[in-house]
């Protein structure tokens, strides 16, 4: 039976930050142009209760499927509870499913609050997380784990946050969600590089296995200068927007192990790195459009 201390690394806690960062930017988002009593700080918590659950939610989703699958049997990865044989599968499915469950009733408050047709984005959020590599054909095993990371964790998270909030979205929010959106897909692309040689034995045809190594490593150089280059594009709006560039040599640390051809195991900093650097580019962007 496994620990208390193995849920919680099964929970993958380092992929926190792929769910805390859009709803940071989020925030900066809505506040620029807004008065601070227009913004509603009650529902930008539960914008994060849904973003974290979610996240959560489909790290144990994945665990399940993975595991069930054989996909976890070479694991070189994070601690997998079920391919480790440390927890069942119907236990983990349980887990993601009071997650997903959590997430579901602070989106409806949300929704309740805000529009009701946030009910359709938030079921699309949640059939997006499971069937990623729940179902008979999870499309996390055909190659499009990054553009779904990308368009829920980027477009949904930053973009819901800034409407719930302010009631409103425009281009800052949509640069926010780029940005943001581009580097929690490289955390993605640098997972799925390390497992390249796994996934493709086992039949997880991830875009990383479709690119081949060396293509999989530009487009993580792509997707990490993108918030570089969302930067000068706030900077229309505040100059102070200029200051996520600070995040530059966060970058680079995460792009260090890619750029230097490591494999395996030594990829596994990249990941964490690569998170660090999404929250500190969010969060300082965060503080310049809020008082910009």
């Amino acid at each position: 039976m496994a620990t208390a201390s193995q849920w919680i690394q099964g929970a993958r806690p380092r992929t926190l930050p792929n769910a805390v960062a859009p709803v940071v930017a989020g925030v900066g988002a809505a506040l620029h142009g807004s008065s601070w009593d227009d913004f509603s700080w009650w529902k930008a918590v539960l914008a994060l209760a849904v973003s974290v659950s979610l996240i959560i939610g489909v790290n144990f989703a994945n665990d399940y499927s993975d595991g069930v699958r054989g996909t976890d049997d070479e694991r070189v990865g994070p601690l997998r509870l079920v391919g480790s044989g440390l927890a069942s599968p119907g236990s983990v499915k349980a887990a993601a499913f009071i997650c997903f469950g959590i997430g579901a009733v602070c989106g409806l408050v949300l929704a309740i609050a805000t529009a009701w047709w946030l009910v359709l984005i938030g079921a699309v959020c949640i059939a997006g997380a499971w069937f990623y590599t729940g179902g008979k054909r999870p499309y996390g095993y055909a190659g499009w784990g990054e553009v779904a990371v990308f368009t829920f964790f980027g477009l949904v998270a930053v973009l819901g946050t800034q409407f719930v909030t302010t009631g409103r979205i425009d281009w800052v929010g949509l640069a926010c969600a780029v940005g943001v959106g581009a580097v929690s897909s490289a955390v993605l692309v640098v997972n799925n590089l390390r497992d390249i040689p796994t996934d493709a034995e086992s039949g997880k045809i991830t875009l990383a296995v479709r690119l081949g190594d060396a293509r999989t490593r530009l487009l993580f150089a792509a997707l990490l200068a993108t918030p570089l280059v969302m930067s000068l594009v706030l900077a229309i709006a505040t100059p102070w927007a200029l200051v996520g560039m600070i995040a530059a040599p966060l970058l680079w640390q995460a792009y260090t192990p890619v750029r230097t051809g490591a494999q395996g195991p030594g990829l596994i900093p990249s990941i964490g790195s690569t998170g660090k650097a999404m929250l500190g580019w969010a969060v300082v962007t965060a503080v310049a459009l809020a008082l910009g």
